[in-house]
């Protein structure tokens, strides 16, 4: 799958994609096309799914961060996939994780404000079909966030 450098790369571009293959390359310690190939090959095989840009949430107004625990009235497929395909729709949510536990969906949402927060609830998530119950947290402060997957195997 693959290799020692193939995972230092990942961690390279996890850090900042923007690096150059000649950045990558002296990191590595192979020549910019090895580093070239390697990038491409992880693309092929899925390994890199796509390179985004991270936003800072302050500065654009979605500083706000909650996150939401949905029950469906039941959990059936029809209620699972058209409440799936409903919450695709909202802007405001950012991650929609299907869970275990006492509810079914666990939903990471981004508004400016408290007031903003009551109407994606009110306005949008509470009138999607088949919603039972949803319980909200707040986040009060952040105490760690990553975007990055550790590749090392040894602790």
């Amino acid at each position: 799958m693959f290799d020692e450098t193939d995972k230092k790369l990942l961690d390279l571009l996890q850090d900042d994609s923007k690096q150059t293959t000649k950045a990558l390359s002296n990191h590595l310690g192979l020549s910019t096309t090895a580093v070239y190939e390697r990038i491409k090959r992880l693309e092929r095989n899925g390994i890199i799914r796509k390179y985004v840009a991270l936003l800072d949430k302050e500065k654009i107004g979605r500083n706000f961060t909650a996150f939401c625990q949905v029950k469906l009235t039941q959990h059936v497929k029809p209620y699972v996939l058209q409440f799936e395909k409903q919450v695709m729709q909202l802007r405001e949510v950012t991650e929609c994780h299907h869970i275990s536990g006492d509810h079914d969906y666990l939903l990471k949402i981004h508004v400016n404000d408290m007031k903003e927060f009551r109407e994606f609830i009110v306005g949008k998530l509470t009138a999607l079909d088949n919603i039972g119950s949803t319980q909200s947290s707040f986040v009060i402060n952040k105490v760690k966030y990553t975007t990055a997957i550790d590749l090392n195997t040894k602790n």
